[in-house]
């Protein structure tokens, strides 16, 4: 599925089964919360916490999925193409950083 595809995919949930779009206050407060939840799996699965019983079932890739879900959702409200706002980040990241992790002591 392209980001293009997501984008109507999404647009189509929340038109037929959503009814409508959170306004972007909500949605980027919930956006917050569902990073949140991604951060506590990571830092308990992977960092130094130690997981509970109750996260232990927990799945990375759904929590994920709902933060890349209310992302779209901004990105829809707001008139944010994803592919085009994707391949103008990474162009920028790629002169801005042509050398700057290969020169970095600490990646080595």
């Amino acid at each position: 599925m392209t980001l293009e595809e997501a984008q109507a995919q999404v647009d189509q949930w929340i038109k037929t089964v959503g009814v409508r779009y959170f306004n972007e206050l909500t949605n980027m407060a919930m956006l917050t919360e569902e990073v949140g939840e991604v951060a506590r799996i990571i830092a308990r699965r992977y960092g130094e916490q130690s997981e509970k019983e109750s996260d232990k079932n927990k799945d990375l890739g759904d929590e994920m999925a709902d933060v890349l879900f209310v992302l779209i959702c901004l990105a829809n409200q707001t008139g944010v193409n994803l592919t085009e706002a994707l391949a103008k980040n990474l162009a920028k990241k790629s002169v801005r950083d042509a050398d700057r992790h290969h020169n970095n002591p600490k990646l080595k």
